[in-house]
């Protein structure tokens, strides 16, 4: 069942999908204002030549739309307003007690973040404590087995209220649709074939493709799940046929990073622990570039899940001030032996109030900065001759000197990690010395007054 919708030289064209209880359903997401007319087509007879028309109203203050790409380094919501991506991982939070998601959102409407990265089909982390692993996307159970040709209404329902939901907080959903086989026989996408796959595909795309606040993740580790590069492809094509919305597409990686610079991706996903090749891979790809994970805050026992809150907040600094977008993540073992990463609940750890800060001075910066590639030995956002934002991260300097085009120049220091703006005496020009304190985690920023 399709449904096609005009609006003057617009055209779109829209797939249904069944919603039990003989219930059927077509969404869409105008782009226009106006009068849209619409026509189903269908092998029913009681679902074909549906007609009717509605009216687009103006949107409701705060809906900006989906975001879009802007250019090489950039996000922006459809309406034009600009965009910064800061992101979190909470890969089943949407899957735990009842009680535990209700305080997953209370966190997040608290919390710095405009993104959240969330699994589709669940896995392992479903049978930590409280989970409530009893709705599965498919027929059937980890004994039985699962008929992959019954998707089940009620598992996708459950997953577009928490879409609704986070929604609603402003919060941007990005939905990971395919990940590797979990343990004790839960879904994953190993054993699905191809036309599951793309059924599967077509019915989230369906379902959830009307909701602004969506971006599509393709797939969590693609090289370690099987399939061909022919396949991903293939289901990419679908992807983009089937999302008359047309919201940001990407793939994430275990260790291959995937070529971001095919056509049917907007932007590149990347797990990298050297989140420095931001800026390089913003060359390479010439589209935007999120690091959705670098490591985790918290106190596993790996090295991966294992670092500092100084550390965690050095790497997200660092590679926003390359031009790219580093994701929050945070593995701090709770009382209830869970962790934010993957059950949410609450955040234990020292780094969310510090992003909080730092989104507000990226917020605060012209819209047109982009990565300053001559300042090799600091990462610097700039604009130049207007504005420059540098971080030095790791290293201790105890002056810096500048040479910047002609005006005079207001100069703060910035205290990453204790969350202080220092305004330094008096108007800067030409070539000037600026002394600093010579410690860690500290960064410049300069505007032309």
């Amino acid at each position: 069942m399709i449904a096609r919708f005009a609006n003057g030289r617009r055209m779109a064209e829209a797939e249904g999908f069944y919603d039990g209880d003989g219930c059927y359903r077509i969404r869409f997401m105008p782009d226009a204002e106006g009068v849209w007319t619409y026509a189903t087509e269908s092998g029913c007879a009681e679902l074909d030549g549906v007609k009717g028309q509605f009216v687009c109203v103006r949107p409701s203050p705060g809906n900006h739309g989906p975001v879009r790409v802007k250019d090489s380094t950039r996000f922006q919501y459809a309406d034009g307003s600009g965009f910064v991506p800061i992101g979190t991982t909470c890969y089943a939070w949407h899957r735990q007690s009842a009680e535990r998601q209700e305080r997953t959102l209370r966190t997040l409407a608290g919390a710095p973040f405009n993104k959240v990265r969330m699994h589709v089909l669940p896995g392992d982390e479903d049978a930590a404590a409280g989970a409530e692993p009893a709705r599965y996307p498919f027929a059937g159970t980890p004994e039985q087995g699962f008929d992959y040709r019954a998707l089940q209404p009620d598992y996708f329902a459950h997953l577009e209220r928490k879409v609704g939901e986070l929604l609603r907080l402003g919060i941007e959903a990005e939905l990971i649709l395919f990940r590797p086989d979990g343990a004790g026989g839960i879904p994953g996408s190993g054993a699905m074939a191809p036309e599951d796959d793309e059924r599967y595909l077509r019915y989230v795309v369906a379902r959830l493709g009307a909701y602004r606040n969506v971006w599509w993740s393709l797939a969590d580790e693609y090289d370690a799940i099987d399939r061909r590069p022919a396949d991903w492809a293939r289901l990419f094509r679908i992807l983009q046929e089937c999302d008359c919305g047309a919201h940001l597409r990407s793939i994430r990686n275990r260790q291959a990073w995937y070529d971001f610079g095919v056509p049917w991706v907007t932007h590149a996903s990347i797990r990298q622990e050297e989140v420095r090749v931001a800026s390089d891979a913003t060359k390479q790809y010439e589209k935007p570039v999120v690091i959705d994970d670098c490591g985790s805050e918290g106190n596993l026992d790996d090295r991966w899940s294992s670092l500092t809150a100084e550390e965690m907040l050095c790497r997200i600094w660092e590679g926003h001030c390359r031009g790219g977008y580093v994701t929050h993540s945070e593995t701090l073992l709770s009382a209830e032996g869970t962790v934010w990463r993957w059950q949410g609940g609450e955040l234990l750890g020292d780094c969310a109030s510090r992003i909080a800060f730092m989104r507000g001075i990226l917020e605060d910066a012209p819209g047109h900065v982009a990565y300053g590639k001559d300042r090799l030995d600091a990462a610097t956002l700039e604009a130049s001759g207007e504005y420059y934002l540098q971080y030095f991260g790791p290293h201790r300097f105890a002056y810096r000197v500048f040479d910047l085009p002609e005006g005079k120049y207001a100069v703060d220091i910035i205290d990453t990690w204790n969350m202080t703006v220092t305004p330094l005496d008096g108007l800067f020009e030409g070539r000037f010395r600026i002394d600093l304190p010579g410690k860690l985690y500290y960064a410049v920023r300069i505007r032309r007054v």
